[in-house]
C-alpha cells in the first residue's frame, strides 16, 4: 500500500516537475544544512499571484510565487535558531549535529513536492541531487495543507508536528497517525469561544468562517458547543478568498449583516478572509459590530494593511500564550544573503525591505545597487519583531520536542529499550517508526517553565490567553491580555477574567448586547416563540404559587405548600393565615354580641330571683327557670370558644361545651313543656298526674338528657376527637386555620341528639298550644321551638357552603341566634309583665281563664 501511494505521488511529481537533466533543477530547499539527523520544514513564505494561497479544493495551476510573508519567514528561521541553540547544547544530542531543510511550498502541489523530496532520502538522477530524509517534518500553518501532507505520510510514520494547524480533524489518529501539533485543537478553543460569548451574555450571535477544513471544523465545534451554552447562531456564513466569485460572496454576507440583528460575530476566518470582509463593511457604512475572533488572525500584523482595520479594534479572542525566546531577536538581526547563497527568497526579501538590487544593474532597473552596509537591525518590521512571540514559540517547541524524541532514541542502553526484547534503534540506521514511538512519549520543560507533551491524539494542553485588540497603529497591532483559559481544569475554572478595561468594538465603553429577547427578569420564565431557535422566546409570568428567582429561568418553580409567590413571583412567602379572631371586625362583632347575651341572660336573672316570690315566677317553674337561664348563660359563653386561633384544647372544648350546654337547655325547655302539659292534665277530674313528674323527676329528666349528650361526647373525643387542622385546599395563597371535627360520626350525633330534643320539646309544645288559662306556656315554647329549630335547619346548608373563617361565624351566628330566641321569646313576656304590668302579675290573673294579649 505505501509503495503504492510512494509511486503515485512519485508520478504526480514527475508530472509537474521537469526532469532535472532535461529541463531544469528539482524543488530546492530555501535554507538548508546538513546533520547527523535532519529536521524538515514547510512554510509559505509567499503568497500566489493573486495575494491567496492555494487550498486542496481544486487542483490549482502551477503559479507564480510573489508577496511576502514575515511572519511564515520568521517561522522557518526559529526553526534554524533552535537547532543551531541545539547544537550548541552539550547536554542535549552529544556529539550529535542537527541538520535543517525547509521548504517554501508557494501552493498545493509544491506541498506536496516538498514533502516527498524531504521524505525520499539521497537520490542521484544524473547531475541533480535530492534532499537527505528528515527525522521528522515541522509544518504547515494551515490545517488543509497539513490534512493533505500528512494524511500521505502517516502511512510512511513520518512525525509531522505544525505550530499552527488547529483543526479538530487532525485528532483523528486513524487517518492522522503520526501527525502531532504544538497548538491546541479548535476542539478546545471552539469550546472556549462559546464560553466567552455566554459570559458577556451574547446569545444571538452571528457566525462566519473559511469554506477549508479549519473554517468548518471549527464553526462546528463552536455550534455543538454554543448550544450547550444557550447560545445561538443567527446566521453562517463560509466563504474563501481563493474563490473565483469570492467578491460576489463576499457582498451577499455583508448583505446579510446588515440586515440582521445580532451585533456579535465569531469567526473562524484567517488573516486573509478577514481583511477582504472588513474591506467591503467599510466600503458599504457598516460598523458598530463586535469582531470574536480565533487565534488564526487576532494577532496577525498584516492587518493593519487592510482597507477598514479600524473596524476590528475592540476585537477580542483566544490565542495562544505569549512566550519570549531569548536570543531570537539579535539572531534575526544578523540575517544576511550571504549566509544563505541559494535563497532565492532571501534575496528578493532583502531587496524589497532596503530598495536595492543585489545584482548588477540592468536595463530598465532603477534600484540601486546594495553595498553590503544594509542590515537589519536598523529596520523595524514583522520579521524583526519579537514583542509577541506566540505561534514562533509553537514553532520553537516542536523542534525541541523532535530533538529530545531524538535524544531519548539516542541514550537509549540496550537491554532497556522500548521495542522487542528491550531492543534500542540504531542511530545511523533509525526508522520513522521509531522516531514516532519517541516522539509520542516525549515530555519536557521549556526554560520559562512551560511543560510540552503530546497526549494520545497527538495534541498539546489547551491553554489559551483572551487577548483584545485595542488599537492598530505605528505597524503594529496593540493588544491587551484580558483573561485566561485552561483546557485541562475543571469546567467552572477554565475560563478566568482580568480586571481590565475594555474597548469594545464600535467605540462603545459599555459591553454590547447582542440577544434576540431581552432578559427575562425574575417572577417571569422562557417561552420560546414558534418556529425560532431557543434564544427567541417570551417573558411569561410565572402562575400563583410558583417562583423563579434568576434571570432567564426555563421554568418556573413550585412553592412548598406552606408558601405563596410573592406579587413579583420571585419570591416564596409564607402563606397569609386565616381565622377568627378578635382583633377583626366580625371577631369583635360575635364578640360583643355573646356578652350581650350574657349580660341580658344574667339581668333576666336577676329580675327572676328579684320577683322570685310574685305568682308568674312560681307559677312558671323558677327551678327550671332558673336553670335554664344558666344553661343559656352557657351557651352564649362557649360561642366564644369558636373565636381565636384554633388549638388542640380549644378545639375539643368548643364542640363539646356547645353540644353539652345546648342539651342542658332544651332539656330546660322539654321540662317545663312537659310540666306545662302535666298541670293541665292534673286539673282534670280523677287524675293525679303531677305525683310522677315532680320537681324530683324533672331533675332527673333533665340531667339524664344531659348525661346521654356527655357520654357521646366523651366517646367522640376518646375515639377521634376534634384537633387543628391547616385547610390548603379551600385557597390557594391562604391557610385556614380551623378545627377538624375528627369523627364526623361523633360531630353529627352530637347536633343529632340537640335536634331531636328540639323536635320533641316542639311537638309538645304544639300538642298543649291551644290549652286554656292565661298560665298556658305552651304558645311561647313552641314560638321559641319554631326559631330555635328554623335556625339550626338553616345553619346546616350555610354551615357546609361557607369558606373558612365564615364557617365559625356560621357556627356562633347558629349558637346566638338560637340562644337569643329562646331568652327573649320565653322570658321576655314575663319580664314585660314584671316589670311594666305589675297588675297582672297576681295569683287571680295567672290563674284565671279570661282571655289577655300577654302569654307567659
Amino acid at each position: 500500500m505505501r509503495l503504492l501511494v510512494l509511486v503515485l505521488l512519485g508520478l504526480l511529481i514527475q508530472a509537474e516537475e521537469p526532469k532535472c537533466s532535461l529541463m531544469g533543477r528539482a524543488q530546492l530547499p530555501e535554507f538548508d544544512k546538513d546533520g547527523h539527523f535532519v529536521i524538515g520544514g514547510i512554510f509559505s513564505f509567499r503568497t500566489g499571484k493573486d495575494g491567496t494561497t492555494d487550498t486542496f479544493n481544486n487542483m490549482p495551476d502551477r503559479r507564480q510565487c510573489k508577496n511576502f510573508n514575515f511572519r511564515e519567514f520568521k517561522f522557518a528561521h526559529t526553526v534554524i535558531f533552535a537547532v543551531e541553540e541545539i547544537n550548541r547544547n552539550p547536554d542535549l544530542l552529544p556529539e550529535i549535529s542537527l541538520g535543517y531543510k525547509i521548504y517554501d511550498d508557494c501552493g498545493t502541489t509544491d506541498i506536496l513536492r516538498a514533502a516527498m523530496n524531504l521524505i525520499n532520502g539521497p537520490q542521484r538522477v544524473e547531475n541533480c541531487t535530492n534532499p537527505d530524509a528528515v527525522q521528522a517534518i515541522i509544518g504547515h500553518s494551515g490545517s488543509t495543507p497539513t490534512i493533505g501532507f500528512a494524511r500521505v505520510l502517516g502511512q510512511f510514520q513520518i512525525p509531522v508536528i505544525s505550530h499552527f494547524a488547529t483543526c479538530a480533524c487532525l485528532s483523528n489518529r486513524k487517518e492522522f497517525p503520526s501527525f502531532f501539533r504544538t497548538i491546541a485543537s479548535d476542539y478546545y478553543q471552539s469550546r472556549a469561544l462559546a464560553q466567552l460569548v455566554r459570559h458577556f451574555g451574547w446569545t444571538w450571535v452571528g457566525a462566519i468562517s473559511n469554506t477549508n477544513d479549519y473554517g468548518i471544523n471549527g464553526m462546528d465545534g463552536f455550534a455543538r458547543a454554543a448550544q450547550k451554552e444557550g447560545v445561538c447562531i443567527e446566521y453562517y456564513e463560509a466563504f474563501e478568498s481563493t474563490d473565483p466569485e469570492h467578491s460576489v460572496r463576499v457582498r451577499q454576507i455583508v448583505d446579510v449583516i446588515r440586515n440582521a440583528t445580532s451585533k456579535v460575530i465569531v469567526t473562524f476566518v484567517s488573516h486573509r478572509e478577514i481583511k477582504i470582509l472588513v474591506a467591503e463593511l467599510q466600503r458599504q457604512n457598516i460598523s458598530g459590530l463586535q469582531w470574536v475572533g480565533s487565534e488564526a488572525w487576532l494577532t496577525d500584523d498584516s492587518l493593519i494593511d487592510s482597507e477598514g482595520h479600524t473596524a476590528l479594534i475592540g476585537a477580542i479572542g483566544f490565542t495562544v500564550r505569549k512566550a519570549d525566546i531569548p536570543g531570537l531577536g539579535p539572531f534575526l538581526q544578523e540575517l544576511h544573503p550571504s549566509q544563505y547563497p541559494n535563497s532565492q527568497f532571501l534575496r528578493d526579501i532583502w531587496e524589497s525591505i532596503f530598495g536595492c538590487s543585489l545584482n548588477p544593474p540592468m536595463e530598465n532597473d532603477d534600484r540601486k545597487q546594495c553595498n553590503g552596509s544594509e542590515h537589519l537591525r536598523n529596520v523595524n518590521n514583522q520579521f524583526t519583531d519579537v514583542s509577541e512571540l506566540r505561534f514562533t514559540n509553537n514553532v520553537y517547541k516542536a523542534v525541541y520536542a523532535v530533538a529530545h524524541a531524538l535524544h531519548n532514541l539516542y541514550t537509549c542502553q540496550p537491554g532497556k529499550g522500548p521495542f522487542i526484547s528491550g531492543t534500542c534503534a540504531i542511530p545511523t540506521q533509525t526508522q520513522p517508526w521509531q522516531v514516532l514511538h519517541y516522539l509520542q512519549s516525549v515530555n519536557l520543560t521549556m526554560p520559562d517553565g512551560e511543560e510540552v507533551f503530546f497526549d494520545s491524539n497527538g495534541d498539546s494542553p489547551a491553554r489559551y490567553e483572551l487577548i483584545h485588540l485595542r488599537n492598530i497603529r505605528k505597524g503594529t497591532t496593540e493588544i491587551d491580555i484580558i483573561g485566561n483559559y485552561d483546557g485541562f481544569l475543571p469546567k467552572e475554572q477554565q475560563f478566568r477574567m482580568n480586571n481590565v478595561n475594555i474597548k469594545w468594538g464600535g467605540g462603545h465603553n459599555e459591553v454590547p448586547v447582542s440577544v434576540c429577547s431581552e432578559s427575562c427578569p425574575p417572577g417571569t420564565r422562557k417561552a420560546v416563540q414558534k418556529g425560532k431557535p431557543i434564544c427567541c422566546y417570551d417573558c411569561i409570568p410565572c402562575p400563583p404559587g410558583e417562583i423563579s428567582k434568576t434571570a432567564d429561568s426555563a421554568d418556573c418553580m413550585q412553592c412548598l405548600s406552606e408558601y405563596w409567590s410573592n406579587k413579583k413571583g420571585d419570591t416564596c412567602i409564607p402563606k397569609e393565615i386565616e381565622y377568627l379572631s378578635y382583633h377583626e371586625v366580625m371577631g369583635m362583632l360575635l364578640a360583643l354580641f355573646a356578652s350581650l347575651g350574657v349580660l341580658f341572660t344574667m339581668m333576666t336573672a336577676m329580675i327572676f330571683y328579684c320577683y322570685r316570690e310574685t305568682p308568674i315566677v312560681r307559677a312558671n317553674n323558677s327551678e327550671l327557670s332558673f336553670l335554664l337561664l344558666f344553661s343559656l348563660t352557657l351557651c352564649f359563653l362557649c360561642s366564644l370558644t369558636f373565636i381565636g386561633r384554633p388549638s388542640q384544647w380549644s378545639c375539643m372544648l368548643r364542640h363539646t361545651a356547645f353540644g353539652i350546654t345546648f342539651v342542658l337547655c332544651i332539656s330546660c325547655v322539654l321540662g317545663k313543656t312537659i310540666v306545662v302539659l302535666m298541670a293541665f292534665r292534673a286539673t282534670l277530674p280523677g287524675t293525679n298526674v303531677m305525683k310522677w313528674f315532680g320537681p324530683l323527676q324533672q331533675r332527673l329528666s333533665v340531667l339524664g338528657f344531659t348525661l346521654i349528650q356527655v357520654l357521646i361526647c366523651v366517646l367522640w373525643l376518646t375515639i377521634s376527637p376534634p384537633f387543628p387542622y391547616k385547610n390548603m385546599n379551600l385557597y390557594q395563597d391562604k391557610i385556614i386555620l380551623e378545627c377538624n371535627v375528627g369523627s364526623a360520626i361523633g360531630f353529627w350525633a352530637v347536633l343529632g341528639y340537640i335536634g331531636l330534643l328540639a323536635v320533641l320539646c316542639f311537638i309538645l309544645a304544639f300538642l298543649g298550644r291551644r290549652l286554656p288559662d292565661n298560665f298556658n306556656e305552651a304558645k311561647i315554647i313552641t314560638f321559641s321551638m319554631l326559631i330555635f329549630c328554623a335556625v339550626w335547619i338553616t345553619f346546616i346548608p350555610a354551615y357546609v357552603s361557607s369558606p373558612g373563617k365564615f364557617t365559625v361565624a356560621v357556627e356562633i351566628f347558629a349558637i346566638l341566634a338560637s340562644s337569643s330566641g329562646l331568652l327573649f321569646c320565653i322570658f321576655l313576656p314575663k319580664c314585660y309583665v314584671i316589670l311594666l304590668r305589675p297588675n297582672l302579675n297576681t295569683k287571680k290573673h295567672v290563674m284565671g281563664k279570661t282571655s289577655t294579649d300577654i302569654h307567659y
